[in-house]
């Protein structure tokens, strides 16, 4: 559908004589970008664009504006950097004087699939892509929809604008991401990274949420089985959050983003999946490389010399490459997008370490532990000088994106499963039988197997023993299993570099961990690994 609008009253934006088109469809959008050199097709006709000199978000040039709606709600500090109200405003207008008289683009959708939380938000953009972005990523009204739309949150994005003093606007550099709360504006200036967009709502939610509608929002996936069974996945990247919760067997809720309500539904914040696609193969990910298709909008992929197909394992632009497209590109999804009956809660590592169990049911305490310190490992050969395995820490599983104290995520997440009775598990798809280098991969069959087990609730018929270092409860049996796994100590081949690696890692968690015992519960506290170790060692080795 194409429709330039002549209702839209720019002007209150403070846009002067600028060409609004309005929600322009797909078609036309791609038209555009390729007709003014700022895209090209691939061989099945799937646009692709470059973001230019940012492929990922930079999360330095992130700021909050801090007024009196936000000075005593948010986590102040290194992921929260406050901008007083004065600077915010004057970047504001440098935005609308410079969007005046420029052809831009203007998006009308809302997030957050469940009617009673949905949030109306209209996206004006400089580029034609960027609003294909958006049209793929949030959610679609329809026309009556669209004639009645008052959006409650506006996003301001011009990639082309770059701050000439960025001292003088109280910003580190020339690009910026930057909420404003109490005006209910974001504003996207000097990156062309489209993710800026999609996270800078998505962290508004994250405040608003549980402040508001006492929501918990979480950065995960979710799908719900055939008897109404939710489960949800919570995972940093190269953990298999994506490649896990796609289960033929169970319908897909959304791969990213979501809400937990009072009255236990999970609901999906957006309309789309923005998935990674470096060495992605048909094979290895089906449901992706399969929604690349028109209608899905590629970032900063390299074609094989003289062509125009994909060559996925070329990352001289970036490994982060990615692709956005509408959740209906994938087959097996859940419309609307939410549903009811949380039952497990699975949390994702990939533990390079190889000392964590495969696969391990977590307390109250220690889920609320695990899901603030939101751990996994970046192995050799990810990031320039890193050579062995380094412990990786994102509170939440999202840390860059909560702007609350994560306790309070955490103290929601509890609460939330102990009135459910939600089962939590810590699942690692990382390494066994030593560390990266030495051990193996934990077989994905194997995975998939123990999260199969999981939610058909074979193992709650089972044994278990805990962990001496980590405290964890590990099954003793799992149906397609190798028994010897399930407790990782077993597959090392000298059992006092066993010990020696879990202290290591346990001592990462308690460092990490430092800066939150403040505001954790005495019970949270004690969901970390066991404090006294070497009373532990003495007792079980």
């Amino acid at each position: 559908m194409e429709n330039i609008s002549e209702n839209i009253d720019l002007e209150k934006y403070g846009l002067k004589n600028a060409n609004a088109n309005y929600n322009l469809d797909a078609e036309m959008l791609q038209k555009i970008t390729v007709e003014c050199g700022m895209g090209t097709e691939t061989e099945n006709g799937t646009l692709c664009v470059n973001t230019g000199k940012f492929t990922g978000r930079s999360p330095q040039d992130r700021f909050l504006v801090k007024d009196d709606y936000t000075k005593d709600k948010v986590w102040w500090g290194r992921v929260n950097k406050p901008l007083s109200s004065e600077n915010f405003d004057l970047l504001h207008t440098e935005i609308t004087n410079y969007l005046s008289g420029k052809e831009i683009y203007v998006r009308d959708a809302y997030v957050c699939a469940a009617p009673k939380y949905r949030m109306n938000v209209r996206t004006i953009t400089e580029y034609p892509w960027s609003n294909y972005f958006i049209k793929n990523m949030f959610l679609r009204l329809n026309e009556e929809e669209l004639e009645n739309f008052e959006e409650e949150w506006l996003v301001l994005c011009t990639p082309g604008y770059v701050a000439k003093n960025p001292q003088d606007f109280g910003i580190r550099s020339g690009n910026f991401s930057i909420l404003n709360f109490t005006k209910k504006i974001a504003l996207v200036g000097g990156s062309a990274y489209t993710g800026e967009m999609k996270k800078g709502i998505f962290s508004a939610l994250n405040l608003i949420l549980p402040t508001e509608k006492n929501v918990l929002p979480m950065h995960c996936s979710a799908n719900v089985g055939e008897k109404g069974d939710t489960a949800i996945f919570f995972g940093l990247s190269g953990t298999g959050k994506t490649t896990l919760s796609a289960d033929p067997e169970r319908k897909l809720i959304g791969d990213d983003e979501h809400g937990w309500t009072a009255d236990n539904t999970i609901f999906n914040f957006e309309g789309g999946c923005y998935a990674k696609v470096i060495d992605l193969t048909e094979d290895k990910e089906p449901d992706i490389f399969r929604a690349i298709r028109p209608g899905a909008l590629l970032e900063n992929i390299v074609f094989k010399k003289g062509t125009n197909e994909i060559d996925y394992t070329d990352s001289s632009i970036t490994q982060n490459t990615r692709v956005s497209y509408p959740i209906e590109h994938i087959d097996n999804i859940q419309v609307p997008s939410y549903a009811k009956n949380p039952t497990n809660i699975f949390f994702l590592t990939c533990d390079a370490f190889g000392v964590l169990p495969p696969v391990s049911k977590l307390t109250p305490g220690q889920a609320a532990y695990h899901f603030i310190s939101g751990y996994t490992a970046k192995v050799a050969g990810t990031e320039a000088g890193i050579t062995e395995p380094v412990p990786s820490f994102s509170a939440c599983f999202g840390e860059p994106f909560m702007p609350l104290h994560p306790t309070v995520y955490a103290e929601m997440l509890s609460k939330k499963m102990t009135e459910a009775g939600v089962n939590v598990w810590l699942i690692n798809t990382g390494w066994s039988g030593g560390p990266y280098g030495v051990g193996s991969r934990i077989k994905l069959k194997h995975t998939r197997k123990m999260i199969s087990s999981i939610l058909k609730g074979e193992l709650e018929k089972v044994d278990y023993e805990q962990h001496p270092i980590f405290g964890l409860y590990m099954p003793k049996y799992c149906q397609g299993v190798p028994t010897e796994i399930l407790d990782p100590m077993n597959t090392w081949l000298q059992k006092g570099a066993y010990v020696s690696k879990s202290i290591q890692l346990a001592h990462s968690f308690h460092l990490n961990f430092d800066k939150f015992i403040n505001q954790a519960s005495e019970d949270i506290v004690n969901g970390g690994p066991l404090i006294d170790t070497h009373h532990v060692l003495n007792e079980h080795f």
